[in-house]
């Protein structure tokens, strides 16, 4: 069994910042990318950063320059720190994470429950 479990949401002023954390747990053999997905009230659920075991990350245009995705391999803990943060941010941020688990053969995903986030004066 695999949990992943999002912490550090809650409201915000715009321009304010909020760090995210995801860590997961459970029978894990290996995790190839973390990465952060929202879905805002009407939308579909949209990447906003990911990062590989190496390092490698990639980031939704609308939130460069403003966000970053951090990794601690060995707490298999994801982070995301965002800064300036405007309204259009509002929206239930998921961490993801591709894995294996102990005595499989591939990887699957894997969703945490999902932290809100509201940016609003």
């Amino acid at each position: 069994q695999v949990q992943l479990v999002e912490s550090g949401g809650g409201l915000v002023q715009p321009g304010g910042s909020l760090r995210l954390s995801c860590a997961a747990s459970g029978s894990i053999f290996s995790i190839y990318v973390m990465g952060w997905y929202r879905q805002a009230p009407g939308k579909q659920r949209e990447l906003v950063a990911d990062i590989t075991t190496g390092g490698s990350t990639n980031y939704a245009d609308s939130v460069k320059g403003r966000f970053t995705i951090s990794r601690d391999n060995a707490k298999n803990t994801v982070y995301l720190q965002m800064n300036s943060l405007k309204p259009e941010d509002t929206a239930v941020y998921y961490c993801n994470a591709a894995l294996v688990v102990a005595g499989a053969q591939k990887y699957n995903d894997y969703w945490g429950q999902g932290t809100q986030v509201l940016v609003s004066s």
